[in-house]
């Protein structure tokens, strides 16, 4: 694009994120599109619930209206007024420069479609270009490559998500294995779980070295079991052609892990359960009762919770997955927990760091669907625009893009 151009009286566009804002998932695909075009935007935290601010060039205003991303054209004096509210010590807010595009990576089966995953939804939907990798791409060390990683819906024990007892004969459930046990011999690997604690290991190399990891659902809590799990043997028969071995439990090392400890294998190879660190079965939440609340930080002085907490509400509606959320006994002390749902002792939405790199993980499926089984119509994003739920993704992704503050002293 030729930004060279004559500008009008507007000097900056604010697109606002607050609810005058008709389509929120999509704002964070403009912000990314700007971003592409060699132009930085501010995210100014806080301000009408985490806005957007950036040059006015006639191509971004076109584009805006294209996609249906409400806006407003300011001049440069009234910009520097909002840039002076925020900037006041009496207000709990921010401006967060954005200086490049991060490079996405999807961690997920290629049979799988955008749709089987809220992340690749809500990208696909915002018009945020991503990646595909599997096992066999990770374990070539192609995650250098890339900024940010989602881990799609995984099972990274190796129990194949433990479907066994409703889908053992289902011809998806068969073609899993099949492909999984190919692409464990493959590189080398006698067993499925040794495939994915090698993967999980080199996703964990990433982080350290300054990557951003993001996992909803099933990858949260089986990511952390593989890892713990690391000197022992959790699978069952079916899973591996062989038992567990005896007193797996008690050879967990929770040094290992990223967020839990101290939490108990769920063995029975025939619940759909990996461990107590899910709440699913625990807890006791009617549906019109099922919202956590987000914790507010200080943007001045906690930027990054701050920029992943970023909505035009502070409470979320729940939503139900495999691993629904997190007990909060078994999270470690130095995990940042950033939304909760109080009155049943569970963290949905949790935070940490890792070496030089940060991760994340997001309780449930799928945030418009409140309880998605198999074999169901996807979300259509199209109703669902200002979606509080699949911000917290898209906060996420555009998290990497943030320009590194200095710390205060």
């Amino acid at each position: 694009m030729n930004l060279l151009i004559i500008r009008s009286w507007a000097a900056m566009i604010l697109v606002p994120m607050d609810n005058a804002q008709q389509e929120h998932l999509k704002a964070y695909g403009i912000a990314y599109w700007v971003l592409a075009h060699g132009v930085d935007v501010d995210w100014l935290l806080n301000y009408r619930g985490g806005s957007f601010a950036f040059k006015y060039f006639p191509e971004f205003e076109k584009e805006l209206n294209i996609r249906g991303v409400s806006y407003k054209k300011i001049s440069e004096g009234e910009y520097n007024q909002i840039l002076q509210q925020i900037s006041s010590e009496t207000s709990n807010m921010d401006a967060i420069k954005l200086e490049k595009t991060p490079k996405i990576a999807v961690y997920s089966p290629k049979t799988k479609q955008p749709w089987d995953d809220a992340v690749t939804l809500v990208l696909t939907y915002a018009e945020i270009p991503y990646d595909v990798v599997y096992d066999d791409e990770v374990l070539a060390d192609s995650l250098k490559n890339y900024d940010w990683l989602h881990l799609h819906h995984e099972d990274f024990t190796g129990q194949y998500g433990k479907f066994y007892a409703s889908y053992a004969n289902a011809p998806w459930y068969k073609q899993e294995v099949a492909q999984n046990e190919a692409c464990a011999r493959r590189n080398g690997f006698h067993k499925v779980s040794k495939l994915k604690l090698a993967v999980a290991k080199k996703i964990r190399d990433f982080v350290e070295g300054g990557g951003f990891m993001f996992a909803m659902c099933s990858a949260t809590d089986s990511y952390d079991i593989a890892l713990a799990a690391e000197n022992t043997d959790i699978c069952d028969v079916m899973f591996d052609n062989d038992p567990p071995e005896p007193g797996c439990q008690q050879k967990l090392d929770f040094k290992k892990t990223l967020a839990f400890q101290n939490f108990f294998l769920e063995m029975n190879p025939y619940v759909y359960e990996y461990s107590d660190i899910d709440m699913t079965n625990q807890r006791r939440v009617p549906q019109d009762m099922d919202y956590f609340t987000l914790f507010e930080f200080s943007a001045k002085w906690d930027p990054v919770p701050t920029m992943l907490c970023q909505n035009h509400v502070t409470t979320i509606k729940g939503f139900m997955g495999q691993t629904t959320s997190f007990k909060k006994s078994v999270i470690k002390s130095e995990v940042l927990i950033m939304g909760e749902l109080k009155s049943s002792g569970e963290a949905r939405y949790i935070h940490g760091n890792l070496g030089r790199g940060m991760w994340t993980f997001y309780g449930g499926h799928d945030p418009e669907d409140y309880q998605h089984l198999v074999g169901e119509e996807p979300t259509d994003l199209k109703l669902h625009p200002q979606s509080p739920g699949y911000r917290l993704i898209l906060n996420n992704i555009l998290f990497p893009a943030a320009k590194k503050k200095k710390q205060k002293t």
